[in-house]
């Protein structure tokens, strides 16, 4: 499922994960099992709350190698 978001409009981040679920405008999100609960768990409840669908990535790591970044992310969304 993560390789849908190497061809697709994202964002990464938690901050603009979340702004993408306020706006609107995030279809999917993914959060890794291996970040902090404290910031996962706000945005899988937000998202539920709008019916997203949230979909869960194995670790940081491999989220962000699937949004094609550096780094580790905890969250990321298709817009």
């Amino acid at each position: 499922m993560l390789t849908e978001l190497e061809n697709a409009a994202k964002v990464a981040g938690v901050k603009q994960v979340r702004r993408a679920l306020a706006g609107g405008r995030a279809k999917r999100i993914y959060l890794a099992k291996d970040a902090y609960p404290d910031l996962t768990e706000p945005l899988e409840r937000q998202a539920s709350e709008q019916g997203v669908e949230t979909a869960w990535a194995e670790s940081m790591k491999a989220l962000g190698k699937a949004c094609g970044i550096a780094v580790g992310t905890a969250a990321a969304a298709i817009i």
